[in-house]
């Protein structure tokens, strides 16, 4: 009898072995290396129609990539000090988010720059509104999104926001925004045709929400939460109710959502690490798999039609002699060393 058993037994789970999804699997697929004396960066962004990268510098402005061949496709003058750049295809415009509180505007087919504009004191990244029109730059040191209209090229109002660290923004489609309030541990709803904040959800189990993507069909945020236990919160955006925590690795600062495989992405860079989080419905995620990549790759991009990830990083290390950002980890390198910045590309088998 007890044979038996165990033979049923072993059936039932060799069939639900049989039918669990298979696991992902991502390879390195190309590295670029991009010289640069104590390289800096922030945001990677990806740009489907021209298969290009933009990979947001700091010191060394705006490097265009392209990303079939690996190859330099170009860099964006007068860009220094950018932490991202986005581009806009319906406007056929790039807009840089520069640390002195600036944002330089290119041409998207050459890459031209077309004028740099001053718009307070510091920005850190900026999004599109596709209702509205306009540009929506974080400034968390002011407490506040400035908005740029790129019709007249000039700043155009700023929204008030209770939080000084702002971090990953959403656009609904339906003229506003979500904003994640890092130190407030809550994500805020803006209202860009109102241009005030409309409502403001906690998120319990949740510290220091900093990645963040929405997925527009469920109404449904991802929100990377990278405090001491990282998670990745899944929040219905109808009533900010948390449906789903996931664990993911540390130092998340990029989350993608790819809305063709269901599938989550967050870049970890204190673990070095992507970890992936399959949708199966609006309340229902599941770990996909995770793959290694390098030491600091905290962003990320993905191309939703080949899967392909991006992201960057360089060697560092931790110079006691010099300030430390203890607040990111207790070893997060405070000084990165010369001609050692590299893109990475990881794709599916």
């Amino acid at each position: 009898m007890r044979l038996k058993f165990g033979i049923a037994a072993m059936g039932m789970i060799g069939a639900s072995l049989a039918a669990a999804p298979a696991t992902p699997v991502y390879h390195l697929q190309s590295e670029v290396r991009l010289k640069g004396a104590a390289p800096g960066w922030d945001y990677v962004a990806f740009e489907a129609a021209r298969n290009r990268l933009f990979l947001g510098r700091r010191k060394d402005g705006v490097t265009v990539v392209d990303a079939a061949s690996g190859r330099v496709a170009g860099a964006i003058a007068n860009s220094a000090g950018a932490n991202f750049a986005l581009p806009v295809p319906a406007l056929g415009r790039g807009y840089t988010a520069n640390e002195d509180g600036s944002t330089t505007v290119f041409a998207l087919d050459t890459l031209a720059t077309i004028a740099r504009v001053k718009l307070g004191e510091a920005v850190d990244a900026a999004f599109f509104d596709p209702v509205t029109k306009l540009i929506v730059f974080t400034d968390g040191d002011h407490r506040r999104l400035i908005l740029f209209d790129p019709a007249t090229n000039a700043a155009a109002g700023a929204i008030a926001m209770a939080a000084e660290e702002l971090e990953g923004s959403a656009a609904v489609g339906d003229g506003s925004l979500w904003v994640n309030e890092r130190d407030k541990d809550r994500i805020a709803h803006v209202d860009l045709k109102a241009r005030k904040v409309i409502a403001e959800f906690p998120l319990p189990g949740c510290s220091q929400p900093t990645g963040l993507a929405y997925d527009p069909a469920a109404a449904r945020l991802f929100v990377g939460c990278k405090g001491t236990a990282p998670v990745l919160a899944v929040v219905d955006a109808t009533t900010g109710r948390v449906v789903a925590k996931i664990a993911i690795g540390r130092g998340n600062d990029g989350v993608a959502w790819d809305p063709t495989r269901k599938r989550i992405f967050t870049a970890n860079g204190i673990d070095g690490n992507v970890v992936m989080i399959d949708q199966s419905g609006p309340d229902a995620y599941r770990l996909a798999g995770a793959f290694t990549t390098r030491p600091i790759a905290r962003t990320l991009a993905e191309d939703p039609a080949t899967g392909r990830v991006f992201t960057m990083t360089a060697s560092g290390i931790v110079d006691p002699s010099k300030p430390r950002n203890l607040k990111a980890g207790a070893f997060y390198p405070n000084r990165y060393l010369d001609d050692t910045f590299v893109l990475l590309t990881y794709a599916p088998q």
